[in-house]
């Protein structure tokens, strides 16, 4: 209760009424700021504003800043008590206040020889997290080795993970992201992992192209195992193995084509599916950050093995080291939160561009989209004041190369997007045709463009560039860029299980860093159960009129 009453009490500030939030303003107001030209002159400054892990490089000095916004930011984030509220998470410290829950996903990546962390009634979590990841070592080593086979005999090749949300675009990102890793590429050889979680009867036909159900093993992600468009495709491909398997048994098929990762165990016993096939989780796991739990590392373990699943969750377990006990001057996900609140609070920029250059991180802007859109696209703080300023940002983006010939022309000349540039030094599938008499190998050429844009958007081009390279003075209006793009450049070193989950958990906090310094809850989300409800009372009138449309065509 202690810690409940504390983190109340953290609860009621309102960072916006406090002196450091005011002088933010000022500053932000007081063109105090020079363009990126100038600061980028000053090497001090460049150096200054770079924080480093092994493997993994952040260079922040694109942004609009200046060490004095720096030191007035992090005086915000002490003045919201940042270091008390990433405490109160990591203790287990119910601070998703409107549903009375703990947030603890990082428990989720904890090695066994961790320190206890407890949560809830647990002295524990890190125990009850291991004794399901060594359920889901045990069956996925019996279904990859075919020790477990499906009904009719035949070792199970190909996997089915039915989700929607939470429960789809993290372990789908994470299963594209590793396709190529030669580590993991080797592990998977012979096997293809699917996702359903559109009720589209599309989505249904992509997922099950080209598989025989008599070797595919379906995974229901449910928490509830009630989440409408989650059972429905559930009890659709269900119906259509037992209409492709019409000798078998109803209850052998579920039995051993059926698995779930779900907290209601006597739900998936009534869909046919044995107890000891159901993953469990818990209610301190948010669904956008269910990535480390059974919903990801399920799907994920059957593809990958454990020994791949457990390097990304070692990867984002550092993260969460290096989160929970640097300083605010080198804490990376502090950096990027604090630079995000600059931009969107301050300078008033609504929008952020993700822009992997890396086509393995094709699904990285998706599930970032909901991970942060998520969590703080909130209008009241956690005492329920409305807020005096919008909260969230709006994320988009695409892989590089691909987005420049895109939406790049609106955020070089048209609106202000701040931008964060992803690039990996070294490429999974390295291709060289430099001796066939090409002068850059691919990957220079994509990782030239990664430093190119970092530039461009933050020097332009000036009506004096134009001149020195003899552009016709009809064209300076519409070939000038203005420049001062914030931007920041996160260089992985390689992309592999550990430093993708070194990427994941970054945003994850991040996001976590905004919604503690704009005071919000970024662990429930009530705009989501709305639409959830409103389908529910509307599903036959949408039916009356979806016929009443087709008939009059």
């Amino acid at each position: 209760m202690s810690n409940k009453r504390s983190y109340a009490e953290l609860s009621q500030l309102h960072t916006w009424e406090t002196d450091e939030w005011a002088a933010l303003q000022t500053h932000a107001t007081s063109s105090s700021v020079p363009h990126l030209r100038d600061l980028l002159q000053d090497e001090q400054r460049n150096q200054t504003l770079t924080a480093s892990l092994p493997g993994l490089h952040l260079d922040y000095s694109r942004q609009c800043v200046t060490t004095e916004t720096m030191q007035l930011l992090f005086a915000l984030g002490r003045k919201a008590e940042l270091g008390a509220k990433i405490q109160a998470m990591k203790d287990g410290v119910h601070i998703n206040t409107t549903e009375d829950r703990a947030v603890g996903h990082m428990a989720l990546r904890a090695p066994k020889s961790a320190p206890p962390m407890p949560i809830d009634d647990a002295t524990n979590a890190v125990d009850q997290v291991h004794q399901v990841l060594d359920q889901i070592t045990a069956f996925a080593d019996k279904v990859r080795s075919g020790a477990h086979v499906g009904a009719t005999g035949k070792a199970l090749t190909d996997v089915i993970s039915i989700g929607i949300g939470g429960s789809y675009l993290g372990p789908e990102f994470v299963f594209e992201a590793l396709r190529h890793d030669k580590t993991a590429n080797t592990a998977a050889k012979g096997r293809r992992l699917r996702f359903l979680a559109n009720v589209d009867p599309v989505d249904v036909h992509r997922a099950m192209e080209g598989l025989n159900p008599e070797t595919t093993l379906v995974i229901i992600c449910s928490k509830t195992f009630t989440t409408a468009e989650t059972m429905l495709n559930a009890r659709t491909v269900k119906d259509l193995f037992e209409q492709a398997m019409p000798d078998v048994n109803k209850e052998d098929l579920a039995a051993q084509h059926i698995v779930a990762c779900s907290a209601n165990v006597a739900g998936a016993q009534a869909f046919g599916i044995l107890a000891e096939n159901v993953f469990g989780f818990w209610d301190w796991v948010g669904g956008r950050y269910s990535v480390c739990s059974a919903i990801g590392m399920l799907p994920l373990t059957l593809q990958y093995g454990s020994a791949v699943t457990r390097a990304f969750l070692d990867g984002a377990h550092a993260m969460d080291n290096h989160f929970t006990t640097a300083p605010m001057e080198s804490n990376m996900p502090v950096l990027m939160g604090l630079t995000s609140i600059w931009n969107s609070s301050f300078l008033g920029h609504s929008s952020r561009a993700l822009l992997p250059y890396s086509q393995a991180l094709l699904r990285f802007p998706a599930h970032i989209q909901q991970v942060d859109m998520e969590s703080n696209g909130k209008r009241v703080a956690l005492d329920g004041t409305v807020l005096p300023m919008e909260a969230g940002e709006i994320n988009f983006g695409e892989p590089g190369t691909n987005g420049q010939h895109s939406f790049y022309q609106l955020i070089h000349q048209g609106r202000t997007i701040p931008c964060d540039l992803i690039g990996i030094a070294t490429s999974q599938t390295p291709l060289d045709n430099t001796s066939q008499g090409e002068v850059v190998t691919n990957h220079q050429e994509l990782m030239s463009n990664f430093f190119a844009q970092a530039d461009a958007l933050a020097y332009g081009k000036t009506i004096e560039d134009l001149k020195a390279d003899n552009v016709p003075e009809s064209l300076w209006s519409h070939k000038e860029f203005p420049g001062n793009r914030p931007s920041l450049s996160l260089l992985m070193k390689e992309l592999n299980a550990f430093s993708l989950g070194q990427l994941l958990a970054l945003y994850e906090h991040r996001t976590a860093v905004q919604g503690f310094v704009w005071g919000i809850n970024s662990f429930d989300q009530w705009g989501v159960e709305l639409g959830k409800s409103l389908a529910k009372k509307g599903t036959c009138r949408s039916i009356v009129l979806c016929a009443a449309l087709f008939w009059h065509v």
